[in-house]
């Protein structure tokens, strides 16, 4: 992925290395990310973002799961549901993965980090790492949560088979105003019925 904004090419670069790396523990999270990073571009393309927020976006997107890096094997890749206290250590690698991306000190880190901390936070408060609510949660924060719920539900893990379109689709009107912006999550609607990365209706 080549930036359009040389602003933060450089972190990008630095930490792209530790995407690989990540990739050679759990080869899922790797082409995940991959996955979220075009549908989170394409809804912030379609929300009138600009040159430099799309680049932070996309950073923070490709490096969202970058924290997982942290979290042992025997909770990362277990192969079936996690308990309540496997869960807690599983939901650290946002807080994790924030102060890895700051750590590079590069321009943009702040930002990036910021955003990546708060992708699990629900519209309602509800959330993780830090309860944050409404507007308080980053924009991308908002925009990354929706395309990484719809691309971890289209697809088949051990602990859950991968849901069709539509049932995905009902899965959100009922998230919508509770875990997800409902605005954000109407820019999405639009975007995904014609975007290469909506699923089947199995």
């Amino acid at each position: 992925m080549e930036l359009e904004d040389p602003t933060y090419r450089a972190l990008h670069r630095y930490t792209k290395a530790l995407s690989v790396a990540l990739g050679y523990r759990d080869l899922y999270t790797r082409v995940h990310s991959d996955r979220v990073v075009s549908l989170s571009e394409e809804i912030g393309m379609r929300m009138g973002l600009s040159a430099q927020e799309l680049a932070i976006l996309k950073i923070s997107a490709t490096f969202h799961d970058i924290g997982k890096i942290g979290i042992p094997d025997h909770i990362l890749l277990k192969p079936g549901r996690l308990n309540d206290g496997e869960t807690e250590e599983m939901q650290k690698h946002a807080e994790v993965g924030a102060n890895i991306v700051i750590a590079t000190e590069l321009e943009g880190a702040e930002l990036a980090a910021r955003i990546i901390r708060h992708h699990h936070e629900r519209w309602d408060g509800a959330g993780y790492p830090d309860g944050l609510a409404g507007d308080a949660i980053p924009l991308c924060s908002r925009i990354i949560g929706i395309a990484d719920s719809y691309d971890a539900m289209s697809t088949t893990r051990a602990y859950h088979p991968a849901k069709a379109h539509a049932e995905i689709m009902r899965v959100f009107a009922e998230e919508t105003g509770a875990k997800h912006d409902p605005t954000v999550m109407a820019v999405f609607r639009e975007v995904i019925e014609s975007s290469p990365f909506r699923v089947t209706e199995g």
